[in-house]
């Protein structure tokens, strides 16, 4: 992964407009307790079973809730590796080399989630550029370098609204988990089932 073009040696930003200024509302907090099986975690980001297990098993995303153990163990994988899967996803779509993206997967493991929802990631198809200012994106543009853009935050809402409506599972045995509070379909079988 490309340093920001900022730190590249670029002409400096006057502005540090955060991207998380275009979005009007905060993230959401993320529990560590919960998580997202395989199979969900395959429809949220848009990919195969067999594209997970192999990232998984070759170490580019790993699921941080509960690893695979063995015979009969489900992976569980938070919303932070789904996020990541998907933006994994978009830029191989983009042509972007594996090589290039374990790069880019690795520098974004060490980002804080706040951190996560202010990265726009630029690529020309080769490499992978991260900016954090709308000024270090056109930098990137102007210079030629920056072909596709991934705003990670809005990255961040699909995978929020996809996954509102599977189940998430918890680390902890027999607890049941509560639907998103903006599932309203999920609100309205729990109450059918409470009413019966």
């Amino acid at each position: 992964m490309r340093v920001s073009s900022s730190e590249a040696g670029a002409a400096p930003a006057t502005h540090q407009i955060s991207q998380g200024l275009l979005f009007g509302e905060e993230l959401p907090d993320l529990d560590a307790n919960t998580g997202y099986r395989g199979q969900v975690a395959c429809r949220a980001a848009g990919i195969t079973y067999r594209q997970l297990d192999y990232w998984a098993r070759t170490g580019l995303v790993e699921p941080s809730v509960r690893p695979a153990t063995g015979s009969g163990t489900q992976r569980l994988y938070s919303f932070r590796d789904v996020l990541v899967l998907k933006v994994v996803k978009r830029l191989l779509d983009t042509g972007v080399s594996l090589q290039q993206i374990r790069q880019a997967v690795e520098h974004l493991r060490e980002r804080g989630v706040e951190d996560l929802a202010r990265i726009t990631l630029m690529s020309d198809g080769a490499s992978v550029y991260e900016c954090t200012s709308a000024d270090e994106v056109f930098d990137l543009v102007q210079g030629g370098q920056g072909v596709f853009g991934i705003a990670v935050g809005r990255v961040w809402r699909e995978v929020e609204a996809t996954i509102a409506t599977f189940p998430v599972e918890s680390t902890e045995e027999n607890v049941a988990t509560e639907p998103h509070p903006s599932d309203e379909l999920a609100r309205r079988r729990a109450a059918k089932r409470e009413a019966v």
